[in-house]
């Protein structure tokens, strides 16, 4: 039988549940302020190049074939030009419908949320990036809230926003209909709702730990919805893109290990068998089942339509409702092995190709537009458009990576090891995929890594700030060096811009602005 130490004095529990201070308001509008200024860098111009930039050529028109039949269809062998003229003429004439349907090799979700900027705004460079840009911005909302819990602080919960508003590499994945930034952002409400979740299920368990009741391994928690809602956005997250099920497996851990170090934090002396008895039934439940049925029905309309690749409609329909369904999972899973293949098989040269282990350094971001207008003043122009991060940021963040393991491994901060497992899960297992397969990878696919990276920077600034018992002048210096670091970022950022945006600028200006010659790939 487990003993029930007496209820915990108010220091204590401020402890396990601290209190957040300062303005509910300001709580609000400060990241609220943060996130109106990331929206506009994403905004403003977003249907320039008025062109189909770089893997666009895809998703817009699977997009546009998801909004007009419901699953992707074969298009014409040019198709960008008729996308560029509202989309009429994008799409063959099968002689069979079933003849239509498109191998595609990435779930439909972030598609689907591209559909849905053309069906408001219409089939054209800004209706298709659109969405990209609202979950983009959106994004910068959700991290300075996030960080703000975190921290327990409004000023550092809106250092976390701005410094997210300014990295160029995820501004510029939110002004192109590429699926990355919607895997991004997917991931980021998840573990925003697992950090609310875990203040919540501390709160209950202080609470329980107070009235005294005799149990052996703690209390049962309740249905949690935050940790549902996690589910549901990491679902999205795998809709969107495959890679989002790492950060199921990830985030499940690091869950457990969270509810486990309360039940630990309040005397129960089999905090682990507590968590298991207590909290992994309904944890698989909602970050597993969930996800896989959020999979699922993003695959609604292969399901429902004849168009579907692979989705043999006819031979289902012959043999009842049973043998529908068997065949309907059948069919999707066969299909899921196919696009596995092609995953772990690709391995085409490309010359802006990077391996993972580059990434933290910029050694080669994509290029993602280039053109030599006329109009800059000079003899020969540039428009370039590189998803590029801000450098000072990427190469700051590297170092606070370090200084989250070394905080981890000295105090086992929860925040610095929830970082670090995000940061790692965004990065580590593209490193098997470039040893053992060999894969084309580019440096966008470190953009799950960008919120986890910002969040070790803020967790850094809470440090050189000092904690708020601190004497005026620690505080001072912390807050001259944060001061002095954010406005590097920034000006680095509005240096780096005009190559981020596709500004029309003179080519020695652009050449000014690559950080290495590794940026111009040899030909």
């Amino acid at each position: 039988m487990t003993t029930i130490s007496p209820p915990l004095p108010v220091p204590a529990r401020d402890r396990l549940v601290p209190p957040q201070p300062g303005s509910v308001l300001w709580g609000w509008l400060g990241p609220l302020i943060v996130t109106v200024f990331g929206g506009v860098l994403r905004f403003v111009n977003l249907g320039r190049p008025h062109e189909v930039m770089f893997d666009e050529t895809y998703y817009a028109k699977e997009a546009l074939s998801l909004l007009r039949f419901g699953v992707e269809t074969k298009s014409v062998e040019k198709p960008d030009p008729a996308l560029l003229a509202g989309g009429d003429g994008v799409f063959r004439t099968c002689a069979r419908v079933a003849e239509c349907g498109d191998y595609v090799v990435h779930p439909p979700l972030g598609k689907w949320m591209i559909a849905l900027g053309e069906w408001m705004w219409g089939v054209n460079p800004f209706g298709w990036r659109f969405m990209a840009a609202v979950a983009g911005t959106l994004s910068v909302l959700i991290l300075a809230r996030t960080a703000r819990r975190m921290t327990r602080s409004t000023l550092l919960g809106c250092l976390a926003g701005f410094l997210l508003a300014v990295d160029g590499m995820h501004m510029v994945m939110s002004r192109a209909a590429l699926l990355d930034i919607f895997l991004s952002f997917w991931l980021v409400a998840a573990f925003a709702c697992l950090v609310t979740d875990r203040d919540h299920m501390r709160a209950r368990l202080a609470e329980w730990h107070a009235r005294a009741i005799p149990g052996d391994f703690g209390p049962h928690l309740g249905w949690r919805p935050w940790r549902l809602l996690a589910g549901l956005a990491l679902g999205a997250a795998t809709a969107t893109k495959w890679t989002g099920a790492f950060f199921i497996v990830g985030f499940l851990v690091l869950t457990l290990f969270w509810d486990a170090g309360a039940r630990r934090s309040i005397g129960l002396r089999r905090p682990y068998r507590g968590s298991w008895r207590r909290d992994l039934p309904l944890a698989v439940a909602w970050m597993w089942v969930v996800p896989v049925v959020v999979y699922l029905v993003s695959y609604t309309g292969w399901f429902a339509s004849e168009r579907g690749w692979g989705r043999n409609w006819a031979q289902a329909t012959d043999h009842g409702w049973a043998f529908f369904l068997f065949d309907s999972i059948r069919s999707l899973v066969s299909y899921q092995l196919q696009a596995l293949s092609f995953h772990t098989g690709l391995a085409s040269g490309h010359s802006y190709a990077t391996e993972p282990w580059q990434w933290p350094l910029q050694y080669r971001p994509v290029l993602l537009h280039y053109s030599s207008p006329q109009g800059c003043g000079a003899d020969s122009c540039s428009s370039a458009i590189y998803a590029a991060g801000t450098p000072i940021l990427w190469f700051a963040g590297l170092a606070a990576m370090v200084a989250m393991l070394s905080w981890y491994t000295a105090t086992r901060d929860w925040r610095a090891g929830a970082v670090l497992l995000g940061y790692a899960t965004g990065w580590l297992p593209w490193f098997y995929y470039a040893i053992a397969d060999d894969r084309t990878m580019y440096q966008f696919y470190a953009l799950p890594m960008v919120p986890f990276m910002i969040l070790a920077l803020t967790l850094v600034a809470g440090l050189a700030l000092g904690k708020r018992e601190a004497s005026p002048a620690r505080r001072s210096r912390g807050a001259v060096a944060v001061g002095v670091f954010a406005l590097l970022v920034l000006a680095n950022f509005a240096w780096l811009q005009p190559i981020l945006t596709g500004d029309t600028i003179p080519y020695d200006g652009w050449r000014a602005r690559l950080l290495y010659s590794s940026w111009v790939p040899p030909q």
